[in-house]
């Protein structure tokens, strides 16, 4: 046998191996051909003649980098599997994909860095706002959503800003960053993301980083609220009826609500070892009483979630069960409270999905603000990507990124000049030309992304 692994020039030298020669070629050849349908959709919703209106600071020197071409080489970076700054080397050294992207010559990762270290506060809520506001205006079939609100705790290595102990349940004692996230259910995307310092109470700035969240979803109506128990706390409840959201939150099983709990006798069994009952509760500082539906799972389920009431360990008519109650303004029946707010447990997939495949808890800077514009644009590859889940792939299966890659992404793809016109050769099976060739009319076509 002998295979010679050559793209067109002839061989400077020849590497033998047993049965083969290896070959080198000057030709540009990429293994990511399939970003070229991620590039079509960018065009489609006219990404680089939007960019002006972003706000993102300028570079300092005359002689740096257009800071579109640097978000751009950082998405295309995470698309192709970076999960680090160093990762993005990937892109840089890919002469195919700096030419579909029209850059001249791709920044090394460390321009990007310094783009993100010019970002403060003020310049990051600008930009998100913008950046949002310009993504969901793309689709005007949008307008009647559910919204989930979240926390998770990354974990950070060193001494960057903000990383402090406090509640890690997976490194007890680490240094961690407490983001907040919004997820918008129907569509999976994310409408909003702020992080904070790893030393802050689940509540801590819910009231600013809702109304944070409403102004990037200017035009759409919030049909539900879900949120997890960080969120239960009068004055993020009073100003969701202030505002006419309906909601469904999860409730801190605190002592007093455990009380009231424990006091209830009228349990409906929806099945063997699940049964749901409701009351009236009024917590120490509301202003007013709310609706609690309160479930509760047997124990013989090992799998069953919630917690025990701690307050009465040893008590037979509380021992052998979990607990989970949900204050609502709902006028739904109990159980259908409960299997609504049972959707929300999606947002916890997201969260998992950012953290192994967009670098949630890995792109991470010295300074506070730097981190945050860094993971905020991670947030941006996760929506684009998701719009090309739903609106190119258009399979009910939501395919993670690293399946994508084996499915569509990586595509061996080369340059061909034909006749002065840009001509890029991809190496897929004729088997599957047209199924590709649909995927690139989708692609084309308007954004629309199905619920």
């Amino acid at each position: 046998m002998h295979i010679i692994m050559l793209w067109g020039d002839a061989m400077e030298r020849q590497l033998q191996g047993n049965g083969y020669t290896v070959g080198f070629s000057n030709k540009e050849v990429t293994a990511w051909g399939g970003i070229a349908l991620m590039k079509q959709m960018l065009d489609r919703l006219q990404f680089q003649e939007s960019f002006s209106q972003f706000g993102i600071p300028e570079p300092l020197s005359n002689r740096g980098y257009a800071p579109r071409q640097l978000i751009e080489q950082f998405i295309v970076s995470i698309w192709c599997g970076a999960c680090r700054f160093a990762h993005a080397e990937i892109v840089r050294l890919d002469n195919v994909l700096c030419r579909l992207f029209g850059w001249s010559c791709a920044a090394e990762f460390k321009a990007i860095i310094r783009l993100f270290s010019r970002f403060d506060m003020l310049t990051n809520e600008r930009v998100q706002m913008n950046l949002y506001r310009w993504l969901f205006a793309k689709l005007p079939e949008m307008k009647l959503i559910t919204l989930d609100l979240d926390s998770t705790v990354v974990t950070r290595n060193g001494q960057q800003e903000g990383a402090c102990r406090g509640y890690n349940p997976g490194r007890r004692g680490r240094a961690s960053h407490h983001p907040l996230l919004a997820f918008i259910a129907d569509y999976r995307l994310v409408a909003n993301f702020w992080l904070r310092p790893g030393n802050v109470y689940s509540s801590n700035n819910v009231l600013q980083f809702l109304e944070s969240t409403l102004v990037h979803l200017e035009g759409k109506t919030v049909g539900l609220l879900r949120a997890d128990s960080g969120f239960f706390d009068d004055d993020f409840l009073s100003a969701l009826e202030g505002k006419h959201i309906p909601y469904i939150v999860a409730a801190k099983l605190t002592y007093p609500l455990q009380r009231r709990i424990f006091q209830v006798r009228n349990w409906w069994a929806l099945k063997r070892g699940i049964e749901i009952g409701e009351i009236e509760y009024q917590a120490i500082g509301w202003r007013k009483a709310r609706r609690i539906v309160v479930i509760r799972q047997s124990t013989e389920n090992r799998e069953a979630p919630g917690k025990s009431l701690s307050l009465f360990p040893d008590d037979p008519a509380a021992k052998g069960w979990r607990y989970g109650a949900f204050v609502t303004d709902l006028a739904l029946p109990a159980v259908d409270v409960w299997r609504t707010y049972r959707g929300r447990a999606d947002a916890e997939n997201r969260i998992k999905e950012l953290k192994a495949d967009f670098g949630l808890d890995a792109f991470n800077m010295q300074k506070f603000w730097a981190t945050e514009a860094a993971l905020s644009f991670a947030m941006l590859a996760y929506n684009l990507m998701s719009m090309f889940r739903q609106t190119v792939m258009r399979t009910h299966v939501q395919h993670t990124l690293s399946t994508l890659h084996g499915m569509v992404l990586a595509v061996g793809g080369a340059w061909k000049n034909s006749s002065g016109k840009n001509h890029l050769l991809l190496s897929v099976p004729r088997k599957k030309r047209a199924w590709f060739c649909g995927l690139w009319a989708n692609a084309s076509g308007p954004p629309c992304c199905e619920t």
